[in-house]
This record gives structure tokens, C-alpha cells and sequence, in this order.
């Protein structure tokens, strides 16, 4: 029951800080998109709209519990590549600004660590894929 509980909070814990991104990217597509221009990447509405929904279904798909180590697999890769993205080298002429966005790629890089264990450990008993619903569903 322990691990089940754990796994539980996991996903919570994961998913509070998903979900509410995607609905901030998905409510300011244009400040949204803005940002990502400021980084240089291409189509940059079409990257936030990708990103708002990645990040609100994903984290929803984690919450519930649904296909977790697919999902979390896709997120640990999801926050490397948006660490770099957005943090590495970021902020070179303040060395505070500098210093965060270091901070926020380590930051980033271990959320991607947190999600590499849960694809490993699944989504526990009191899941979405616990109860048999998905594919690869265990509950141990």
C-alpha cells in the first residue's frame, strides 16, 4: 500500500506542475508564442499551441494515470529538450540571470529523472493503468 500511495503522489506532485503550464500556454497563446520567437524557434504559435496541449494532456494522462510509462517517458524527454531550449546559455550578460537559468536547466533535467523512475516503477494499483484500462497496465 506504501508504494501505491507513493506512486499516487508522484503522479500528483508531477502533475501540478504540468497541467496548470499547459493551461497558462494554452491562455496566452500570444505571450506564449512571443516567447518562443524571443528563442528562435520557428512557427513559434504552432509551438506554443504543441507545447500548451503536450503539457496539459500529458500531465492530465500522468494524473489519471493513463499509459504512465509511455507519457512519462515522452515528459523526461520533453524536459531535457526544453531545458536546453529555453535555459542553456540563456541570460550570458547578467551573471544572476545567467545563474537561474542554469538553475532552471538542472531543475529541468532532474524532473526528467523523476520521470525516467516513474516509467520504470508504472503508475501503482490506484491508476488509470492499475485497473487494466490501459496497455502494459500493472499494478504492482
Amino acid at each position: 500500500m506504501t508504494r501505491n500511495a507513493l506512486l499516487l503522489v508522484s503522479r500528483l506532485l508531477f502533475a501540478v506542475l504540468f497541467v496548470p503550464s499547459g493551461f497558462q500556454a494554452l491562455a496566452n497563446i500570444a505571450g506564449t508564442s512571443g516567447y518562443f520567437a524571443g528563442l528562435g524557434l520557428p512557427l513559434p504559435t504552432l509551438a506554443a499551441w504543441g507545447t500548451g496541449l503536450f503539457e496539459l494532456i500529458a500531465g492530465l494522462l500522468i494524473l489519471i494515470g493513463f499509459q504512465t510509462r509511455i507519457v512519462a517517458l515522452l515528459l523526461a524527454a520533453f524536459c531535457v529538450v526544453a531545458g536546453f531550449i529555453g535555459h542553456y546559455g540563456q541570460g550570458a550578460g547578467d551573471a544572476m540571470l545567467a545563474f537561474l537559468h542554469q538553475q532552471m536547466l538542472m531543475k529541468d533535467i532532474a524532473i526528467s529523472g523523476g520521470f525516467l523512475a516513474l516509467a520504470m516503477a508504472g503508475a501503482g494499483a490506484w491508476s488509470a493503468d492499475g485497473r487494466g484500462f490501459g496497455i502494459g497496465a500493472d499494478a504492482t
